[in-house]
């Protein structure tokens, strides 16, 4: 039950941050994140990639009976993990926070079918 609300906060969350990283849909909030991209010394391709990642591991969290499932977490904890990075490096911490709640919750989700993904690699 705790592990479905998690995967539909996380599929939720990413749905809505790779839509606009992919399609620019909202305006406002792809410029600010196409901004912050160009001060890590990122392009928009990249960002494109990362959204790509992050649609990815937003749907695939939801097969956790397949490899698939933990295989999207672990899409999910490396893009967490990369923006709590640049963040850091970048940023301050604080507006890494966010990232840092993301990949707490992937991990939650990875550590509960990471055997499933052993089993297949």
């Amino acid at each position: 039950m705790v592990l479905n609300i998690v995967i539909g906060l996380l599929s939720a969350f990413f749905l809505f941050a790779s839509s606009i990283k992919i399609f620019g849909w909202q305006q406002k909030i792809f410029q600010i994140q196409l901004e912050m991209f160009e001060s890590y010394g990122l392009n928009r391709q990249i960002m494109f990639l990362v959204g790509c990642a992050e649609l990815f591991g937003a749907i695939a969290i939801w097969f956790q009976s397949s490899w698939v499932g933990p295989l999207g977490a672990l899409a999910l904890l490396g893009t967490s993990v990369g923006a709590i990075f640049c963040h850091l490096v970048f940023d301050t911490w604080k507006q890494g926070v966010p990232a840092m709640i993301t990949a707490s919750l992937s991990a939650i989700v990875l550590s509960n079918g990471y055997a499933g993904l052993l089993d297949v690699l």
